[in-house]
């Protein structure tokens, strides 16, 4: 509730005007605004003497009222999920992402669920956009081409599969016209279908660092702009740091266009500063993996 005075007042007139505050509370009324009159009515009141009926701020008929306006929020936040442990929470979040309606109402999303995979307590968690053809098929992010890379990634990062948790923020693999094996980038709004699934993962899971793959998931996160401009830095969802860098099948592209070690060197350079912000150990090999040799 905020009041427009200032003045100091006496305990009479501020229990007067208590009354009515929460007459207007009563009401539903969030902000009450007092005309220019209750100033000095206020300043009378507080050295006991009278006012007028015109002047009183606390006649019978209310005050003017401005109601709060809040800004629609932008973003969908969690669902409340049941469970006694990370492993159950996410479990049931996935059934509950199985069942939703929204994704399939947009007609461009097809119905096998991807989930996610990995550990419910890991400090590293990577997002990518959404599954392909071989992930549809054994309904696990990351297990194509690109899953083969990022395997190979985080074993240089000294871990495996299992220690991380590995998730998508479109759990359904973009619809198109005869198919086949390929895929496409879900758009904004198929995303955003999906946010509420994704956000809850990263309540749930709480890792110590987000690694986003690529633009699109970084959009889909909030991050907007090209990997280049956001990689090389934190950045922050959800009160967890993200480091931004490239998906792996852009890594793939680069490499069949005979500039894979540039790439493969940043998204490494962008790996380091996630293990660094995990507090993981980092070995002077891992340092060392794209330094020139003497």
């Amino acid at each position: 509730m905020l009041l427009l005075f200032t003045e100091r007042m006496s305990e009479t007139p501020v229990a007067m005007l208590r009354q009515y505050l929460q007459q207007q509370v009563a009401l539903g009324e969030q902000r009450a605004l007092l005309r220019p009159t209750a100033k000095t009515a206020l300043v009378r009141l507080s050295k006991g003497g009278g006012v007028s009926r015109a002047e009183s701020p606390l006649r019978s008929a209310p005050c003017p009222v401005a109601k709060e306006t809040r800004p629609e929020t932008k973003e969908p936040g969690t669902l409340d999920v049941a469970g006694s442990s990370k492993a159950e929470r996410l479990a049931n979040l996935a059934r509950m992402a199985g069942e939703a309606s929204g994704p399939r109402a947009l007609g461009s999303l097809r119905t096998t669920l991807v989930f996610a995979t990995g550990n419910s307590d890991a400090k590293i968690m990577f997002i990518g956009e959404a599954p392909g053809a071989e992930e549809e098929k054994q309904k696990e992010p990351f297990v194509g081409p690109s899953g083969q890379l990022l395997t190979k990634i985080i074993t240089a990062m000294g871990l495996q599969r299992s220690d991380v948790y590995i998730s998508n923020i479109c759990k359904f693999r973009p619809a198109m016209p005869d198919q086949g094996t390929g895929n496409r980038q879900p758009t904004a709004e198929e995303m955003k279908s999906c946010l509420p699934f994704i956000h809850t993962e990263i309540d749930v899971v709480s890792p110590s660092v987000i690694i986003a793959l690529g633009a699109t998931a970084c959009a889909g996160l909030g991050i907007e702009g090209p990997v280049g401009k956001n990689r090389g830095r934190v950045h922050q969802v959800r009160g967890v740091p993200v480091v931004v860098t490239y998906h792996p099948s852009y890594l793939l592209r680069q490499e069949q266009e005979g500039r894979g070690l540039e790439a493969k060197r940043q998204s490494w350079e962008d790996v380091l500063l996630a293990m660094a912000t995990a507090q993981l150990p980092i070995n002077e090999k891992q340092r060392n993996y794209f330094k020139p040799r003497l």
